[in-house]
């Protein structure tokens, strides 16, 4: 998906044309860009976008369109203009794998190069990771609570624009969803469509055993149908049994039915046990309408019979309390070599300065105990005193014989890409395979054990070096 260098707000560009007038724009300089409360209420987000994020990093340039459309706002000199011309972004970027789950205040990506250009990509770089990031963990959170059962995406026609719903159905494989019920996702990202047909092809037969043996006729060999347009018990499920009895005979097997209404847990057991008692124990049973991962453990835990979970709206609009939207930040953290720091009165907001490394401490068996962010460089072993970053006095030790994996790595440098493009198939194992590993409590959809993340020793000292710094700077200012 190619992405206009424009994607972008205006301040963006304001403050490239004052970096590039006071001869600013070349000096190297360090953005991070992470988030501070994890969504939906839970412990974790799941890491994703990279692969569209490098490649608007890859293609982005000025198009002669842009700088004209630029030009006749009648902000910026003509020498700027020429500049953006010839822009290009040369920097580079450290991030974890997709799939990867995350957790606050942890550097996502730390993107390095010149200000001016890594100023420029703040804007598309959040808009790309925030986004695909709460999709992905919205799926996560949906797989979780499905258990055995599979998860099919159904929301193009709720998602936010045709941008939108791409970005979707992508980040929604990242978390664990199997297919798609989009037919250009399934193009553009490989992944297995999936379907049925809408009521309204019921309702345009005379009834609705005819309409059943018109579809079974058209796709024998994968038929499911929708049994809930006029009773699902009385007449849906009785008339799929039919159908599935006549596609037997011709050397086919019906593959499921779709339920879109009622009681979803005590409906499904009943057309179990229906199905079961007339010797289609293979006919599997899909569940639909305005499903989200609370309603999915709902009907698990009232004893559902779903095979399969069709979720749309609440997927697509990563609707839910404490979703909505990744409150993801970019923020500067070095210039010049100078590390920097964002200081503010409310403690939660304040950032972590220089470059950094960011650990993973796994215990001898690979269960994940908490994260640790740390100096770029700095030497970090076990037995080493490690602080929480909002209450620095709240300190543990790092348990001996424990594992520090380094969590980022270089993805992009120079305009080119560090390693190869990793199907999607690969980035949803990944994450079911790293969530199963955290901590007792951490996949609670209520309530969830809050995963830990700590900050070195250097780092602290460094921080507070600089916040002594500033409060020296600004004594004595106050009104």
């Amino acid at each position: 998906m190619t992405t206009s260098a424009l994607l972008t707000d205006l301040y963006q560009l304001t403050m490239l044309a004052g970096y590039h007038a006071r001869q600013m724009h070349e000096q190297p300089a360090v953005f991070d860009l992470y988030f501070r409360e994890p969504p939906y209420r839970g412990s974790y987000a799941v890491f994703a976008g990279l692969q569209p994020a490098l490649d608007y990093l890859s293609q982005l340039q000025f198009q002669t369109e842009d700088l004209t459309y630029l030009a006749s706002l009648e902000l910026f000199e003509d020498s700027f203009l020429s500049w953006l011309s010839g822009f290009r972004f040369t920097g580079r970027v450290l991030a974890p794998a997709e799939g990867t789950p995350v957790f606050p205040h942890t550097p996502l990506l730390s993107v390095e190069g010149k200000l001016a250009e890594v100023q420029l990509v703040e804007t598309a770089l959040l808009n790309i990771i925030n986004f695909q990031t709460l999709v992905a963990t919205k799926a996560a959170r949906l797989c979780q609570a499905a258990g055995q059962a599979s998860v099919v995406e159904f929301g193009l026609r709720r998602a936010q624009g045709p941008d939108g719903a791409l970005s979707v159905a992508r980040a929604a494989a990242v978390g664990g969803v199997g297919a798609t019920s989009n037919l250009l996702a399934g193009r553009t990202f490989g992944l297995p469509v999936k379907g049925t047909q809408a009521h309204s092809w019921i309702m345009a037969f005379d009834n609705e055993l005819e309409a059943f043996r018109a579809y079974a006729q058209c796709f024998p060999a994968s038929c499911v149908l929708l049994v809930d347009t006029y009773d699902t018990l009385k007449s849906g499920v009785p008339n799929a049994i039919k159908v599935a009895q006549e596609l037997r005979e011709k050397g086919f097997e019906l593959l499921g039915v779709r339920i879109d209404s009622g009681d979803l847990a005590w409906i499904s057991r009943k057309a179990r046990q229906m199905f079961d008692d007339a010797g289609f124990p293979q006919v599997k049973i899909l569940a639909s309408n305005d499903l989200d991962e609370e309603l999915i453990d709902a009907i698990r835990h009232d004893g559902g019979r779903v095979d399969i979970y069709g979720v749309g709206t609440r997927l697509a609009t990563c609707a839910g309390e404490g979703g909505g939207a990744l409150g993801g930040v970019y923020k500067l953290v070095e210039i010049n070599g100078r590390p920097t720091l964002k200081a503010t009165s409310d403690p939660a907001k304040a950032s972590l300065p220089g470059r950094k490394s960011l650990y993973r401490v796994q215990d001898r068996q690979g269960r994940a105990l908490f994260d640790l962010i740390a100096l770029r460089g700095e030497q970090i072993d076990c037995g080493d005193k490690v602080f929480d970053p909002g209450n620095p006095a709240r300190n543990q030790i790092i348990p001996a014989g424990s594992q520090l994996v380094d969590r980022r790595h270089l993805v992009f440098a120079s305009g080119i890409y560090c390693e190869e493009a990793e199907p999607l198939d690969v980035m949803s194992r990944r994450c079911r395979e790293q969530l199963v590993r955290l901590p007792e409590g951490s996949l609670r959809l209520v309530n969830p054990h809050r995963y830990k993340v700590s900050i070195s020793q250097g780092l602290l000292q460094l921080r507070q070096r600089l916040l002594a710094a500033i409060e020296e700077q600004n004594l004595g200012t106050e009104i």
